[in-house]
């Protein structure tokens, strides 16, 4: 995410380090590289001549010139500047109403059926609300399949008129039956459509007066850059949406998107796509968003993704188990199943400060830990149970039954080995349980 601007800004900063004087002309120098690096992440060239105008005021204005550390004073200015350009705090959605009303809208391939099952889990699991998704997308042939799949896969109900081609129909029907099943949320998914295509801008304007949703969100793939925010002010021209939500930035995406649509739309960023799995949505916050452009990391957001996984109870029993030197196998795959629901691999490792530029070229696969776990699936379950009865011929069977070398399992067990002496040497010194307490205190 962000790793070509990211790198880009780094190298525009470098330009004050380790200069003899600071001049007005450095300065200038440097936001000259940051425009250019901003302009090449597809970021709106008057939004970016705006921003980089702004931050040489305020960088003159804070005695840059004079500061100890320019370069880091500059990368303060910037990070500021940057969150405010995103919209400054955290917009969140509203969900009043009985039921509430979500509208989702945008163009054809952006997203919206799969962010309208991952918003329903979202607010399912966190909000505790009781959602209906609705599938009013009566062009696409898959579409109607694609939702009922996903709402099976979360444990979500799904409204489906297959014998109506009318989206207003169907919408209407859909709230009939939340407010008679004690559904307190309703999810429209809309059809694809061009903002040039006349007929279907009227067809989800008449959807949209309809049903008075309380909330109107417009999806948008970030990978399309500048043309997404174009395509969204004249969205929001016709609908007058709340909030965006920027689909696959987990991609290659240069980032335009995301630094440029508040501006030209003045509505809030509410929500980012960031994986496939249906938990890889976030809550967007522009500050935090500010630190991982800049290469900061996002512990914030790492240890919230940790919460929402980790239970306190089970963190406890676990503690335990590790004083008493009984952490074995069973709990080490019950860890990798937690940290799998975190989210993608690499994104994960990017939130933590400095290990998303030394991964950059890295490829970390979301299936790094099939290893691991067929390993460990050929152990019996004494030998999870009890790692100490794995000897050299149980070691040779495991490898055997994982399509697995003898070196592959012996390299695992002393990892495991490894990791569950740290694991006691921090329960002693107290530091696992103020972490555990950390990961499962929201529960």
């Amino acid at each position: 995410m962000f790793e070509n601007l990211n790198e880009r800004l780094e190298r525009s900063f470098q330009l004050l380090k380790g200069q003899g004087k600071i001049t007005e002309i450095n300065v200038a120098e440097t936001l000259k590289d940051v425009r250019r690096a901003l302009l090449d992440a597809d970021v709106n060239f008057t939004i970016a001549k705006s921003f980089t105008n702004t931050v040489k005021e305020k960088a003159l204005g804070q005695n840059v010139l004079t500061a100890l550390k320019p370069n880091q004073l500059m990368v303060k200015i910037v990070h500021d500047e940057l969150a405010e350009l995103m919209g400054s705090t955290q917009v969140d959605i509203n969900i009043e109403g009985k039921p509430s009303v979500i509208l989702i809208a945008g163009l054809q391939g952006s997203g919206k059926t799969t962010f309208s099952g991952k918003l329903a889990l979202l607010l399912k699991t966190k909000r505790a609300k009781n959602p209906l998704l609705v599938a009013c997308d009566v062009y696409r042939p898959a579409a109607i399949d694609q939702l009922k799949v996903l709402g099976e896969q979360i444990g979500v109900p799904v409204f489906a008129d297959i014998e109506s081609k009318n989206p207003v129909k169907i919408a209407k029907d859909a709230i009939k039956q939340a407010k008679a099943n004690g559904n307190d949320l309703v999810i429209v998914d809309t059809a694809g459509r061009l903002a040039i295509d006349e007929e279907m801008m009227k067809e989800i304007e008449a959807v949209k007066k309809a049903i008075e949703p309380s909330e109107i969100l417009f999806v948008v793939d970030s990978m399309t850059g500048q043309d997404a925010v174009n395509t969204a002010k004249e969205f929001n021209d016709r609908l007058d949406f709340d909030g965006v939500v920027l689909t696959k930035l987990d991609g290659d995406t240069r980032g335009g998107a995301a630094l440029s649509i508040r501006s030209i739309v003045n509505k809030p960023i509410k929500f980012v796509g960031t994986g496939e799995k249906m938990e890889a949505l976030d809550v967007f916050h522009p500050s935090r968003m500010a630190d991982r452009i800049l290469g900061m990391g996002d512990i914030v957001s790492l240890v919230e993704r940790a919460q929402d996984q980790f239970d306190a109870d089970e963190a406890r029993k676990l503690q335990k188990k590790i004083a008493k030197n009984q952490f074995n196998f069973n709990d080490f795959l019950s860890q990798i199943s937690q940290i799998k629901k975190m989210g993608n691999l690499k994104d994960l490792a990017s939130m933590i400060p400095g290990v998303g530029k030394a991964l950059k070229n890295v490829d970390i696969d979301d299936d790094a830990f099939k290893g691991v776990e067929a390993i460990i699936f050929s152990m019996t379950p004494a030998e999870r149970e009890t790692p100490t009865l794995i000897n050299g011929s149980r070691r040779k069977r495991i490898a055997d039954g994982s399509g697995s070398t003898i070196q592959d399992v012996n390299r695992l067990i002393k990892q495991f080995d490894e990791t569950r002496k740290l694991m006691k040497m921090m329960t002693k010194g107290g530091n696992m349980s103020q972490m555990m307490g950390n990961m499962g205190g929201r529960r």
